[in-house]
């Protein structure tokens, strides 16, 4: 991922995954996270010189378990989704995991998003519990 990907990303966050946010907002967040490849990766899928898709992980750590990557991201764009482009996505950040010798890959997916649930599920993910997340703008 670059820069120059900001306003692919900014589109791919709003349609594929409901976060209509302004492009100066992405392109901050993208010039701070991009900083430190050792804590934030980051990989695209182009087709044809187009950004259609991308994943985001981090380093989770913690004091009750091994350390993992948790992947915060994984969108495609909606005219490419059903193409393979996510399960490769997710092979490519379980590389990086293996190489890194993490335990494993784990993630949060939306209740709603049933769809995305049976994807996780077909490429070889479980659930294993039920969660609400807790926010307080401050």
């Amino acid at each position: 991922m670059k820069l120059t990907d900001v306003e692919a990303i900014n589109l791919i966050n709003a349609e594929s995954l409901g976060y209509d946010i302004s492009i100066e907002l992405t392109k901050k967040q993208m010039k701070k996270l991009l900083i430190n490849p050792n804590r934030h990766i980051f990989y695209v899928a182009e087709e044809e010189e187009l950004v259609v898709g991308y994943v985001h992980a981090e380093l989770y750590e913690t004091l009750y378990s091994e350390p993992m990557l948790n992947v915060l991201a994984l969108a495609i764009n909606q005219n490419y989704q059903q193409r393979g482009i996510g399960k490769q996505l997710m092979q490519r950040i379980e590389q990086v995991a293996r190489e890194r010798d993490l335990i494993g890959v784990r993630l949060n997916s939306g209740e709603t998003r049933i769809e995305a649930h049976k994807f996780y599920e077909s490429i070889g993910y479980s659930s294993d519990k039920n969660q609400k997340r807790f926010l307080k703008i401050i």
